[in-house]
């Protein structure tokens, strides 16, 4: 009998078009070859006696430093258990964050809006579970630096902890086709780290004027930090299996966010 923590079957199967790129699946010969099985394990933590599960995905030997993924609008999914395995695969250990609480993965347009507003008007919320995902990370033997990575809903996520350092030990932080707006009452400061943004040309709900403001924001601070734009690509367009995804757009931000991944460790 499998243990509580190890992942539930609730998965759905789905082919990777990446695979080769980042040589995920021995064996695999061409793009879409195989069907992704999940590697890692699901696992329940609290915060403030509430209930949270993230996915950990361990790499095989020793880690050369950990990843902390920051799950899009819908929660902890078969999407962010994929990229872990695939980060895995690259040689770091790899965390799922859950900001939303265990078995709260909304399906509903309304249900996923009310989640992401819960959080981005309970600013100290965001912070506290991110930090404590993090800290919970840790807690599994995972190797202590760490970058975080974010799509979505989650690339806001990643841009509140740069600007406000809310993770120890961080050596990176990446954005994927993520919220890039500064809100109100905060101000950026060097994050020390770099940070890397990926956004799509044709994205319809993260404008080019919020690029650019964040490009001044940074300059203002020194911080060191990278914008790549794909011509072409929608909003979402990391996400397999969905009309928004891109391959091109897709394999060009991963190949960026290796580069990080190594100058980081």
């Amino acid at each position: 009998m499998p243990s509580p923590h190890q992942h539930k079957t609730r998965h759905r199967s789905i082919l990777l078009p990446l695979a080769v790129a980042v040589g995920l699946g021995a064996g695999m010969s061409s793009p879409g070859a195989l069907a992704w099985q999940p590697a890692g394990e699901d696992l329940a933590y609290e915060v403030d006696g509430e209930s949270f599960e993230g996915y950990l995905s361990k790499t095989e030997g020793e880690a050369r430093g950990t990843v902390l993924i920051i799950h899009d609008w819908d929660g902890i999914d078969d999407y962010e258990r994929k990229r872990a395995d695939m980060i895995a695969d690259m040689g770091y250990d790899a965390f799922a964050v859950d900001l939303y609480g265990e078995g709260n993965r909304p399906q509903e347009t309304g249900a996923k809006k009310a989640e992401t507003e819960r959080l981005y008007k309970d600013r100290d919320r965001m912070q506290a579970l991110t930090r404590a995902g993090a800290e919970f990370a840790r807690e599994q033997d995972v190797a202590g630096p760490a970058v975080i990575m974010g799509y979505c809903f989650g690339g806001a996520v990643v841009l509140e902890a740069a600007r406000n350092g809310i993770v120890d030990d961080v050596r990176g932080y990446a954005s994927f086709h993520g919220g890039l707006a500064t809100p109100e009452g905060q101000q950026w400061k060097d994050p020390e780290a770099p940070v890397l943004i990926a956004h799509g040309g044709a994205d319809s709900m993260i404008s080019m004027d919020d690029v650019a403001s964040l490009s001044r924001e940074l300059e203002s601070v020194g911080a060191t930090y990278e914008i790549e734009v794909y011509s072409g690509a929608p909003h979402a367009f990391t996400v397999f299996d969905t009309e928004a995804y891109q391959e091109r757009a897709d394999r060009k931000s991963w190949q960026a966010f290796a580069d990080l991944l190594d100058e980081a460790f």
